[in-house]
């Protein structure tokens, strides 16, 4: 088998490139307004209450609808997925790998649709766009091969007249909920570790996002997968989500989202329900409140240049990105200066538009937390860049620099998840590194510096799960930068690395005398 390799990004340099995906946005537009069924078992089930998944760009533009579950559709599902273990589970796991190929390989032919319709339904620019679908088909190589290392176990010993077997099994129905940011991504990832491991899924997709995943089970059913291993069960969270997470039949949640909602989760799956015979296990991803700490020692064009696209790039909205940034003082006012720069220099519009570099936040719910944040910056520091904001035609909001704020003030403690940064001075690296470690959250984090003393205080001190030295704070790669941090930015759980399919499968040991 070819070893892996990340999946290389789209060269839009190149016409012909940036000719297909225009080619891909026309088809996708043309498709604009159509209804999706939920689909369990394999049965496509329309339903008259429905979700309706807005163009964040154009918001009143319908991208599509979708039919929504209720619980007892919900609870028709489960049985089918709790029936559908049996047999899945007992699926050789080269047989569940190789169907990750497939789709792996049926993606790279629709790669451009997959992420034109990413333009549209989630307001993602190209590149955005691209990488997302990108990581998407990342995933299934990665979690196939992966799978491919773990189907014999791992060695043990024996002593004499003895045979000892360390192996794992797969644990039964996974409720996947994935999120908006990350529509292809996020959701295909978490949806086949938990299949290629042996588990059947219930996917309840954002109701922002859910056409994309539709897309999705269309890739699984052309890769072969089995109706019912995986059930398109769009719905509410109140409705289906707390139902499915309750459910005894529910072995496991894998959970992609907001803090609250992920406490949430929590703490409802650690009750044991009635007929419930296991402790469920939460896999969850929460969100961070991320930092670039900039020594005075350090390459400051590569600082500015980190910021601004840590903490813009997709409007912000990434749970990895950069919503502060610490300066050490001497360094300070140069790089703020040139942060302003570059984020003037910045082009906001239309994601359908190559040119764009930034878009919209995704809803209205979104423009209204993030827009409340400009009263909140002008108390609490300076607005030095953007601050105003359009929601006329679609949820555009100027990316904004706030400068000179407090170390504990609401914008370096709050996740406001939009394009929104503040600037925080400190007087030397190691008060940087302690205002870094701050908040309740713990994802990713970055330090430009060229000072090796300070680049190892950092190794050891900076409290995050995946830590960048001289680069942004995002773009996490499967299999090269396992990701996932700690504290209340969730599990620790790292999609895309070496133990992330462990937790969606139980170790057992058999030992026989000879």
């Amino acid at each position: 088998m070819i070893p892996y390799t990340t999946e290389p990004l789209t060269d839009f340099s190149k016409e012909e490139n940036r000719q297909a995906y225009q080619e891909a946005l026309k088809k996708v537009q043309s498709e604009l307004g159509q209804d999706y069924p939920l689909i369990i078992g394999g049965e496509k089930i329309t339903t008259e209450d429905k979700i309706v998944s807005y163009n964040p760009a154009k918001k009143t533009e319908v991208v599509g609808t979708v039919s929504k579950a209720n619980q007892e559709l919900a609870e028709k599902a489960m049985k089918i997925a709790d029936e559908t273990f049996k047999t899945w589970s007992k699926v050789k796991p080269e047989v569940r790998a190789d169907i990750l190929f497939k789709a792996a390989a049926i993606t790279k032919r629709r790669r451009h649709e997959m992420s034109a319709l990413m333009t549209l339904e989630a307001g993602k620019p190209w590149i955005e766009a691209d990488a997302d679908t990108a990581e998407a088909i990342d995933f299934l190589e990665y979690y196939g091969r992966q799978m491919l290392e773990l189907k014999d176990g791992k060695p043990v010993q024996s002593r004499p007249g003895e045979y000892n077997k360390f192996g794992y099994i797969p644990l039964g129905v996974g409720v996947v909920i994935s999120p908006w940011n990350f529509p292809f991504a996020i959701m295909a990832g978490t949806a086949v570790a938990a299949v290629v491991t042996g588990n059947t899924v219930l996917l309840k997709p954002a109701s922002t996002t859910p056409i994309i995943a539709y897309k999705f089970m269309e890739i699984l059913e052309e890769a072969g997968l089995p109706a019912g291993v995986v059930n398109y069960i769009p719905g509410s969270g109140s409705e289906v989500g707390d139902y499915l997470v309750d459910h005894p039949r529910t072995r496991f949640v894998s959970f992609t989202g907001s803090r609250d909602v992920g406490l949430r989760i929590n703490q409802r799956a650690s009750v044991q329900n009635e007929g419930q015979i296991w402790i469920k296990r939460v896999i969850a991803e929460m969100g961070g409140k991320d930092t670039i700490v900039v020594d005075k020692e350090a390459d400051l064009e590569l600082a500015a240049q980190s910021i601004v696209k840590s903490a813009f790039g997709f409007s912000g909205q990434k749970c990895s990105a950069c919503s502060r940034a610490v300066i050490v003082e001497d360094v300070y006012d140069q790089v703020v200066d040139r942060v302003v720069e570059l984020t003037n220099a910045l082009t906001v519009g239309d994601p359908a538009d190559f040119n764009n570099f930034m878009a919209t936040v995704i809803d209205a719910a979104a423009f209204n937390k993030v827009t409340s944040y400009f009263e909140v910056a002008n108390n609490e520091g300076r607005i030095v860049a953007g601050g105003t904001a359009d929601d006329s035609v679609g949820y555009f909001v100027r990316p904004t620099v706030v400068a000179d704020v407090a170390h504990d003030a609401r914008l370096m403690q709050e996740e406001i998840f939009g394009p929104i940064v503040a600037i925080s001075k400190a007087k030397d690296f190691d008060e940087a590194i302690e205002v870094a470690n701050n908040t309740e959250y713990g994802l990713t984090g970055a330090v430009i510096s060229t000072n090796r003393d300070h680049i190892e205080k950092a190794r050891e001190e900076f409290f995050v799960g995946n830590l960048y030295i001289n680069r942004g704070c995002t773009g996490a790669i499967v299999g090269y930068q396992p990701f996932g941090g700690y504290n209340m930015s969730g599990t620790c759980s790292k999609a895309g690395g070496p133990d992330f399919l462990t937790l969606h499968m139980q170790s057992k040991s058999v030992s026989e005398t000879l």
